[in-house]
């Protein structure tokens, strides 16, 4: 026997029931986003890796850390599986020129790669749900996607989900407050931990991010980029609140909000939760005003989140928010193999009607007895038998037999024949 293979540590296999949840937040998301007319992109799981290094910042943990990157061995190209999708869909927008006619409002879905310790809410093949609109610079924008985000949750029915929001200001902005923050951590160098002196010059204000608890006092007291915001910066963070203000969104101003890339500037926002443990941000995003320039487009703002799709069926679970599992509509039993052509002629007919059937199907051994159809039919959840006996099947009929008490009274609340001819008539009952 050959030697039997599992998938890759960190990356699931999904499966009924569990899948059928994932479908229905992704009907949601999808229903969402064309109410606020963002259009789906898809771009390629596999890109340079230089988009990366180049786009996220050669010294954050994903770059440093976490990538799959490997050579391409037709050409020696250096490729990466995508650890996020931003700078991939900036990658995309530059290369087809799709800001020739204006601003672009997007979002996708699909699966991303880091290597890190996978961990309840954390794999390393996980999926994200963005959102990004480029070429609008203005916080009516920004103000939106929040929006668009909270109204999520009120269409998932998720509570215990808080918005928190800062501004990184402009890059000149934040060199002076890194000069100031450098200077502080310098002073109390005898209490940093080892990722905070190796991170103290090349990327310090992820310092503010740590979750150390003996680090805490010290990162409260440090410097704040708020105090280093100029005119432009503080008025484009106050109108944002504002439009929050305005439309009853209730946030908290975290000073030490800061993301993982460095592309972020302005805006940036957090939605978290306490019902998830340590991994407790479900949605975060921001302002990358520099993004399409530094990927090599031309200079224009835009401003995005992502969702991580685990942690949200994670925090519906916790709150016993997923919907019932979906169940066919009838399961068609068929006592004998003869006649099956005119059964699966019958059972397309319902099923082109809108009607979801499951049909019993034989094996070598024959079609089962007839308690041993009903016991699938009734464990299946469907809320009709559909019996395709030889007398039925002579006289052009099928039996319907309800198998649940609570069929609805537009519905068929008796076993009753009726005919297969007038499929069109009757369909809309099984439903």
């Amino acid at each position: 026997m050959a030697e039997k293979l599992s998938a890759v540590k960190g990356m699931n296999d999904i499966f009924a029931p569990e899948s059928a949840h994932w479908e229905w937040l992704e009907a949601k998301v999808r229903g969402l986003m064309a109410r606020y007319a963002y259009r789906n992109v898809r771009t390629p799981i596999v890109e340079p890796t230089g988009l990366f290094v180049r786009g996220l910042g050669e010294v954050t943990d994903i770059v440093e850390k976490e990538m799959y990157s490997f050579e391409d061995r037709l050409n020696g190209e250096q490729l990466t599986l995508r650890p996020e999708a931003t700078a991939g869909v900036v990658r995309a927008v530059i290369e087809h020129n799709q800001l020739y006619d204006g601003p672009k409002r997007l979002y996708y879905m699909g699966p991303m790669f880091r290597h890190e310790r996978p961990q309840r809410g954390r794999y390393r093949q996980f999926h994200q749900i963005g959102a990004e609109a480029l070429g609008f610079a203005g916080p009516d924008v920004d103000a939106e996607l929040i929006v668009m985000a909270a109204d999520l949750w009120a269409e998932l029915g998720l509570t215990d989900v808080t918005l928190e929001i800062n501004s990184l200001g402009q890059p000149a902005e934040r060199q002076a407050h890194r000069a100031a923050l450098i200077a502080y951590l310098e002073q109390h160098a005898e209490q940093l931990d080892e990722d905070a002196k190796r991170r103290l010059y090349s990327n310090p204000l992820r310092i503010l991010d740590t979750k150390n608890p003996a680090m805490q006092a010290l990162v409260e007291a440090a410097p704040k980029l708020m105090d280093h915001l100029g005119a432009e910066s503080l008025a484009h963070f106050n109108a944002l609140r504002g439009l929050l203000d305005a439309q009853g969104i209730a946030y908290r101003i975290n000073p030490r909000l800061v993301r993982g890339m460095d592309y972020y500037n302005l805006s940036v926002f957090e939605f978290v939760t306490t019902s998830l443990g340590a991994q407790g941000t479900v949605c975060a995003g921001g302002r990358y005003d520099g993004l399409i320039a530094q990927i090599g487009g031309k200079p224009a703002p835009a401003v995005g989140w992502a969702l991580g799709v685990e942690r949200i069926l994670e925090l519906l679970k916790a709150q016993h928010r997923l919907p019932a599992l979906p169940v066919p509509d009838c399961y068609a039993i068929v006592p004998q193999a003869q006649g099956q052509d005119a059964v699966m002629r019958a059972l397309r007919s319902l099923r082109q009607a809108g009607v979801s059937v499951q049909m019993h199907a034989g094996g070598p051994d024959g079609q089962g007895s007839m308690k041993s159809q009903f016991k699938k039919a009734d464990a299946s959840g469907a809320r009709y038998a559909l019996i395709f006996g030889e007398s039925e099947l002579v006289a052009g009929l099928v039996s319907v037999k309800p198998l649940r008490a609570d069929v609805a009274a537009q519905g068929i609340t008796e076993q009753t024949s009726l005919p297969l001819a007038e499929v069109a008539g009757w369909a809309a009952r099984l439903r």
